[in-house]
């Protein structure tokens, strides 16, 4: 038998909605970037963009677990001198939880030019409304809800 190589003509992709209430924001991040590289299909190949396209709605309603609400800090530098900032995720949360969604996910995928792009094809919507329906999504049911 032949090892099946996928290249970058022969992908075929999806768009899938998902939900993010009540899904811990850890869990929703790693599942989300498993079909953002396509690693949920069989032709699944590192080395060539075959992931879909997903829309995360509710991101108002991610959870996280424990104590992390007032634990956590979402860290940036500025550039300048001395410019280390930092954001309780709580606060991070009620302000920009699409952000927030975004950046989790955007920290699991890979630190190249294909992460660039496999990133590109995820949109983050803070409420339950979506501007893709043209392009058909499918529900995608993330496991392990709180």
């Amino acid at each position: 038998m032949k090892t099946y190589i996928q290249n970058s003509n022969d992908k075929s992709s999806k768009w899938y909605v998902v939900d993010a209430t009540d899904v811990p924001l850890g869990r929703l991040a790693s599942q989300v970037a498993a079909v953002l590289r396509g690693k949920n299909k069989p032709e699944f190949t590192p080395n060539v963009d075959c992931g879909d396209h997903v829309i995360v709605i509710n991101t108002d309603k991610v959870a996280l677990t424990g104590k992390k609400m007032e634990q956590k800090f979402y860290r940036y530098h500025t550039l300048y001198i001395g410019g280390l900032k930092e954001i309780k995720y709580s606060t991070l949360l009620k302000e920009k939880s699409d952000f927030a969604v975004y950046e989790a996910v955007r920290g699991m995928l890979p630190k190249n030019r294909l992460g660039r792009k496999m990133i590109k094809k995820l949109r983050v919507y803070k409420d339950d409304k979506h501007n893709h329906e043209a392009q058909g999504p499918v529900e995608l049911k993330i496991e392990g809800k709180r």
